[in-house]
């Protein structure tokens, strides 16, 4: 992405990046007259689970964000810090020589992501021949509102950049961050975070058509009442993708897939399904002998079929229709898909006895992490002071650990230069 000389930082950047600049000094990191690439993380509104399952994608780009700071190094090393994880210390390494792939020594440090990254613009075929000073400093909770792709977008474009290189297909800069996550790491995931975040547009909605390979702009409808998007992280720690439910829910969905495609469906994944007289055969046919599979296919189905409600709500400013679809996500999130957890749904119950809150779920991969809600903007007080009063009693755990964030509809990629 080109960098930005019309776009005014915020009061909030500049914060962060005063923090790096002090984090840099203490680690010997050389950022002097680099470059800021802010990355943002998302706010999924449908279909949560549904990227992999060939569903179409809607979303928005949330002001929780990671801030990195760079330069280009004069050699092939790459020199990284990071702020929020400063027990690895200051990660070296000369590019072209990392780990291997999915290596148990990288599974528990951020820099497998700097390694990943490295692994897969090579493997691609793309130039890189030096490296970045670089030192990061985020605030997206650990779960939930995709800091992972957040992460690995960050550093691909910045080692693009310090190597003179602008992708201009976006949807490939989204291939290489799910390669990250997917054959470097051995998370599973999809690629809903990477293309909610980067194609973010400020006041706009996100809407991605697989089937199409399009992404379109959607403004909200002029009619809307005023609400807020409202992040409750319960405080929970949840470990990557690889080691959660999601690659669990991800194996039955292809395994479901299999079993219709053996007994003559002609389909390539879950949401090729969109008929009610087929849908109805195959639970008829299945249902018996593969309860759980039906039941993750009856989510994909029915969240499928409401998809379209809550876009059409969405464009007519209908903020009511799009909070009740939401929370029905939730329901069969919950019932039939089976990702979520009990914190999860202890921040959904609550922020549910809330008048003014139009809709709640979890969000992200499930287990563990953040719900999310659409609340009316009048009322969000309201629910900051019933989480405060609710959640440490019912989680008394967590009871220092938890926060509420209310967040705005920002862009997903932002760089500027001149501030460090």
């Amino acid at each position: 992405m080109a960098k930005s000389s019309v776009i005014r930082p915020t009061a909030e950047d500049r914060k962060a990046v005063g923090k790096i600049a002090e984090l840099a000094k203490k680690a010997g990191i050389d950022i002097k007259e680099g470059s800021i690439r802010r990355t943002s993380s998302r706010f999924c509104l449908g279909v949560e689970h549904g990227d992999y399952n060939g569903t179409e994608l809607f979303g928005v780009g949330t002001d929780r964000f990671i801030w990195m700071a760079y330069k280009p190094s004069e050699d092939s090393l790459m020199r990284l810090y990071s702020g929020n994880f400063p027990g690895d210390g200051v990660v070296e390494f000369e590019m072209g020589k990392i780990p291997e792939p999915k290596s148990p020594q990288t599974a528990d440090t951020w820099a497998r992501f700097a390694y990943g990254v490295d692994f897969v613009l090579r493997r691609a075929g793309y130039k890189i021949t030096r490296g970045i000073n670089a030192c990061i400093y985020g605030n997206i909770p650990g779960g939930g509102m995709s800091r992972s792709a957040s992460l690995a977008l960050n550093l691909i474009l910045s080692v693009l950049d310090a190597n003179g290189i602008e992708e201009a297909d976006k949807l490939k800069i989204v291939d290489l961050a799910q390669a990250v996550e997917n054959d470097y790491i051995g998370s599973p995931c999809g690629k809903l975070d990477q293309i909610m975040i980067l194609f973010a547009r400020e006041g706009f909605g996100t809407y991605y058509n697989p089937k199409k390979q399009s992404v379109e702009y959607v403004p909200l409808g002029k009619r809307a009442t005023d609400f807020s998007i409202v992040v409750m992280d319960t405080g929970t720690v949840r470990p990557g993708l690889e080691k959660s439910t999601y690659k669990v829910r991800r194996a039955e969905c292809e395994q479901f897939v299999s079993l219709l495609q053996r007994a003559g469906y002609k389909i390539s994944c879950l949401a090729d399904i969109k008929i009610d007289g087929l849908y109805e055969k195959i639970l008829a046919q299945f249902a018996g002998q593969y309860p759980d599979l039906c039941d993750r296919f009856k989510y994909i189905f029915a969240a499928q079929q409401r998809f379209y409600e809550m876009l059409d709500a969405w464009k007519r400013g209908d903020v009511a229709t799009v909070g009740r679809v939401f929370r029905e996500d939730g329901i069969g999130l919950r019932d039939e898909y089976k990702i979520s957890g009990p914190e999860l749904e202890t921040m959904c119950d609550i922020a549910r006895t809330i008048p003014g809150c139009l809709g709640e779920r979890m969000l992200g991969g499930g287990d563990k992490g953040a719900a999310g809600a659409l609340v009316k903007t009048a009322n969000v007080n309201a629910l900051k002071k019933a989480v405060d009063i609710a959640y440490p009693a019912s989680r008394p755990g967590f009871a220092d650990k938890y926060a509420v964030h209310v967040c705005k509809v920002v862009d997903g990629v932002r760089v500027y230069d001149g501030m460090i």
